[in-house]
């Protein structure tokens, strides 16, 4: 048995160490907003918070992973999407195809969490999640709404 911490809540789960995080996510603890896209920790849309840090939980083992580190998954970012990064991408109409916005949420968010004012040059350094829709700019003009940054 291995214990995770998973939106605040500790949880038991019977799987082989090897196991990706984004399998037990999904699969053990039943919260699918966390998506699989790549399986090589290429595209992002696995992207969870592992101690306030973005982590691509496909290639995530977790066996390398204790009960104490904190675990966030989309469904654990806030209550009723009143996260301000969530807020920003419903009224920027961020998505198109919507499969990888989880993610980038969730990448956005850490990025916030570290560095409250990002410039364009971070945004982009940081936000590496892949969107085949290509939403680039609406991201980056969400993430600035998010952090307060005019984006004009």
């Amino acid at each position: 048995m291995t214990s995770l911490t998973v939106n605040g809540t500790v949880r038991e789960v019977d799987v082989d160490p090897e196991t990706p995080l984004l399998w037990v996510i999904r699969e053990q603890l039943r919260l699918t907003g966390t998506k699989y896209g790549c399986g090589i920790a290429q595209c992002g849309a696995c992207t969870v918070h592992v101690d306030g840090a973005a982590a691509r939980s496909c290639t995530l083992p977790v066996g390398s992973l204790t009960a104490d580190q904190r675990i966030v998954t989309i469904e654990g970012l806030s209550p009723d999407a009143s996260h301000p990064v969530q807020k920003a991408w419903l009224e920027l109409d961020v998505p198109q195809c919507g499969y990888c916005q989880t993610g980038q949420i969730m990448a956005a968010a850490a990025l916030l969490q570290a560095n409250p004012n990002p410039s364009d040059e971070e945004i982009a350094a940081e936000m590496t999640n892949i969107c085949r829709c290509g939403t680039y700019n609406r991201i980056k003009a969400a993430i600035k709404l998010a952090a307060g940054v005019n984006r004009g």
